[in-house]
């Protein structure tokens, strides 16, 4: 029996005149006086494919199975369609509702609010909005893992379970097995001799501190998977569980490991425009006006470039009163990054040499010694969605920065290790997918671009 077609190879194919068979679920369906018209999704393609049945070829109660929602098989041939939506049409001969779904199903209405579908995330996939989206995060990641494969990294699979808080936030998940209604203690102190691994351990925030061994190894290796912060923010570009995109790069500095970050972008731009047409279509006609014209500026424009000093003065000359005032020493904040991105430059933008206060210990200090050698990449509308550095690779250096930021030597001592013997200069780079995702796609809400978020208060 040959494989069942999909409906995106229906409509490639535009044979008419020959018998296909067509499985999904009905998105709209009516009825008129002579015949009666279902759109037919599967998923496989922006929209579906419309089903034309002959009212006198078929029973009232065959007919009555044709409710939105519901699952069905239908048979018939391949013709042209006089629609202006697509060009060919299925004339039914035969239909068996597969799965019915009936008038409580949540998704009668042509178009419902984002914040109402959150709440159905296990249907919500087969609105048009959500079926791009997802299909738009497939090809997406494609895109990461060829762009890798073509410039010789190795594809490496780090730890979800740590000890380490790579970021120094301490906004991490513990992970424990020890009885939380009655917590074993020794003087005072949570007592983990009994818990699983016999010590403090936590989900990962960040492949990072584990990526850079294997770097050290094999010269250029990536991550791809999901990380986890106990981020107390609720904001649109927040979630709790999120896939990370980490490579890391031996005998790279600062310079290269921007360029590599704009390469990226480029090159995942370009394959997502080229295999997602109409879901960016779409895109720009319901969600973002003026989408395309983002891809075109994205592959045509140089990014631009500023230091955290100039990017602060900017700020504070710029005349608008910000909610948060930019001062030397703080982090941007969303605002700030925003203006940057969007009004300053109206491209995305590296922002360069952060002060070391406010990053973390890993990054290599600079000359002045009061910054480091790290990269934000700003975008308009969205903010930062990669953050990248030179890693320290000074034994006596990063020593000394620790003991300043008071970090457990002894728990970073194998990290220690990699100065030790065969340091060399190194770099790598953190990319949220879903936030590379909202760029790509229009979609403001991470929520959004995720198949089931995991926020602060939420866990549907």
């Amino acid at each position: 029996m040959p494989r069942p077609e999909t409906v995106a190879e229906i409509l490639r194919s535009e044979d008419t005149g020959r018998k296909v068979t067509v499985r999904g679920w009905i998105k709209t369906a009516r009825t008129g006086k002579n015949v009666a018209f279902a759109q037919i999704g599967d998923g496989s393609c922006q929209g579906g494919i419309q089903v034309v049945f002959d009212r006198s070829s078929f029973s009232e109660d065959d007919l009555a199975g044709l409710e939105t929602g519901a699952a069905v098989t239908v048979s018939g041939e391949l013709a042209g369609s006089p629609g202006r939506e697509q060009s060919v049409e299925v004339r039914a001969e035969s239909l068996e509702v597969v799965g019915p779904a009936g008038s409580d199903y949540p998704l009668q209405k042509k178009r419902h609010s984002l914040e109402f579908l959150r709440g159905i995330p296990h249907l919500r996939v087969r609105t048009n909005t959500f079926g791009a989206a997802f299909r738009m995060r497939h090809h997406l990641s494609l895109a990461i893992h060829r762009f890798f494969d073509e410039r010789g990294f190795f594809y490496v699979h780090p730890p979800l379970i740590t000890q380490s808080d790579a970021e120094g936030a301490g906004e991490t998940f513990q992970v424990t097995t020890l009885p939380l209604d009655n917590v074993p203690l020794r003087e005072g102190e949570v007592d983990f001799a009994s818990d699983y691994f016999r010590r403090q351990a936590f989900l990962s925030v960040s492949a990072q501190l584990e990526a850079e061994p294997l770097a050290l190894a094999l010269g250029r290796v990536y991550t791809f998977g999901p990380t986890f912060r106990a981020d107390p923010s609720d904001t649109r570009v927040h979630c709790a569980e999120f896939w990370m995109i980490e490579p890391e790069m031996a005998f790279f500095d600062l310079a290269d490991d921007i360029d590599l970050i704009e390469e990226f972008v480029r090159y995942t731009a370009e394959y997502v425009m080229e295999r997602c047409g109409d879901e960016i279509a779409f895109f720009d006609r319901f969600v973002h006006k003026g989408l395309r014209k983002r891809y075109e500026a994205l592959l045509e424009e140089g990014f631009g470039r500023i230091t955290y000093d100039e990017a602060v003065d900017r700020l504070q000359s710029s005349g608008i009163d910000f909610e948060t005032p930019p001062e030397w020493g703080a982090g941007l904040s969303s605002e700030h990054e925003r203006w940057l991105a969007g009004e300053l430059f109206g491209k995305p933008v590296f922002v360069t040499d952060y002060p070391s206060s406010i990053k973390p210990f890993y990054m290599r200090l600079g000359e002045d010694g009061r910054t480091v050698a790290c990269t934000d990449l700003l975008v308009p509308e969205v903010g930062e969605i990669v953050g990248g550095s030179q890693r320290e690779e000074r034994l006596e250096v990063l020593t000394a920065r620790s003991e300043e930021l008071g970090i457990d030597l002894d728990r970073y001592d194998w990290y220690f290790d990699l100065r030790r013997w065969g340091s060399v200069p190194h770099s790598g780079f953190g990319l949220g997918l879903e936030r590379l995702l909202m760029y790509y796609s229009g979609i403001e809400n991470i929520r959004d671009v995720i198949p089931f978020p995991r926020t602060l208060g939420r866990m549907i």
